[in-house]
């Protein structure tokens, strides 16, 4: 018997378990390959990572984030990209008790492993990741490669929409991700698994990178992302409670989780030690927040590339306080608010139409089949969408 049991130790599942341990939580970590290590990329504004994090798992960083939608603009908010090694590292894990199995079946309060053994505790929590428990659509696909780093300064490219096509739109994304290496990765930010693959994607890519010779048959990139936009519609909801990007911590418009789950391991490690059972991660407020990103993926997923371009050209065009409620602040119901109203009386009259058609008839956002993720995931808060 413990007071918390965590499945899963991934950036949430680990984050969480560091933090309740500080908060004087008697933690279990289970998870089959607990010390595997973490190679995915993981980017996010900086403003956005918690302020316990050490610093040095920051492996690059710049002052200002760059968009092209298409005309270039630079927005006052710096952007870093974490090194996923160090930030495992920097998790400590004295204090918990791990161990190394695979999950059967999870419950509000036991654990059942595939080799038998049942734990209990007060509180379980499943932080196993999005992929592990959604079959929903849509989804978000990245194939990128690594390239190494040019002389100049770190360009933060957080989404490039030149060039994209009309049908099956993606854009890239481009970063430095260490002292010699940047990353292209060219990225479909929602679609129907359906409507464009990995040899698309490659392909794209390819020929934004710099005297590239090789097509999607040779070439099939370093990094492959695949994973469900969202695990439920309903996340405070969930029995057992789950945490990360299964917990409805992925911003459902963009993909981001890994910061949030940092910034919401010490709320929910801080209502556990208290003796509660996680209802502190989901206030009213948070969850209005929730149900409206989720109308705003639905209003993405009917625009063609020309339209997601002036979508996202009016967005960054907003004041960058009000940029941030929209992509950050996930109790902040006043700012989505207005983020989502600015937004809509700036983009075309013709494209406010197919906005409020995508707001009240959320249709595409369904359940489907399940789709494997196979390869190296990355986390979905960083490069694609802020």
């Amino acid at each position: 018997m413990t007071d918390l049991m965590i499945v899963g130790a991934g950036p949430a599942g680990r984050a969480l378990a560091h933090r309740a341990a500080r908060h004087g939580v008697q933690v279990t970590l289970v998870d089959p390959a607990p010390e595997a290590r973490w190679a995915m990329t993981i980017g996010a504004f900086v403003d956005d990572l918690p302020d316990w994090l050490d610093p040095t798992v920051v492996a690059a960083a710049a002052d200002e984030t760059v968009v092209y939608t298409p005309r270039r603009r630079s927005l006052p908010r710096a952007y870093a990209v974490l090194d996923a090694a160090a930030l495992q590292d920097a998790l400590t894990l004295d204090a918990v008790h791990v161990v190394p199995a695979a999950a059967a079946r999870v419950t509000a309060d036991r654990v059942h492993t595939v080799d038998g053994r049942q734990f209990t505790a007060r509180v379980v929590v499943d932080a196993r990741g999005a992929a592990e428990v959604s079959t929903t659509i849509p989804r978000q696909r990245a194939v990128g490669t690594f390239v190494a780093a040019a002389d100049t300064a770190p360009e933060m490219v957080l989404m490039d929409w030149r060039a994209t096509p009309v049908h099956r739109p993606s854009f890239s994304y481009r970063v430095r991700v260490d002292a010699h290496r940047d990353l292209v990765e060219e990225t479909s930010l929602a679609a129907d698994p359906t409507e464009i693959g990995r040899a698309e994607l490659a392909q794209r890519n390819a020929a934004r990178l710099p005297g590239a010779r090789v097509g999607p048959e040779e070439w099939g990139g370093d990094e492959w992302v695949d994973f469900p936009m969202y695990a439920t519609a309903a996340p405070w909801r969930q029995t057992p409670v789950r945490f990360g990007a299964a917990g409805g911590l992925m911003h459902p418009a963009t993909g981001y989780s890994v910061a949030e789950s940092l910034r919401c391991a010490d709320v929910l490690a801080a209502d556990l030690a208290a003796g509660g059972v996680g209802a502190a991660l989901w206030p009213r407020s948070a969850r209005w927040v929730y149900r409206l990103r989720l109308r705003g993926l639905a209003v993405l997923l009917g625009f063609d590339g020309p339209q997601l371009t002036a979508f996202f050209d009016a967005f960054f065009a907003l004041p960058i306080r009000t940029q941030r409620a929209y992509l950050s602040g996930r109790t902040d119901l006043t700012g989505v608010l207005a983020a989502m109203l600015a937004v809509f009386v700036r983009v075309p009259w013709r494209l406010r139409v197919a906005v409020a058609l995508g707001f009240l008839r959320p249709g595409s956002l369904r359940p489907g089949r399940r789709v494997p993720a196979p390869g190296p995931r990355r986390s979905p808060c960083p490069r694609r969408g802020p």
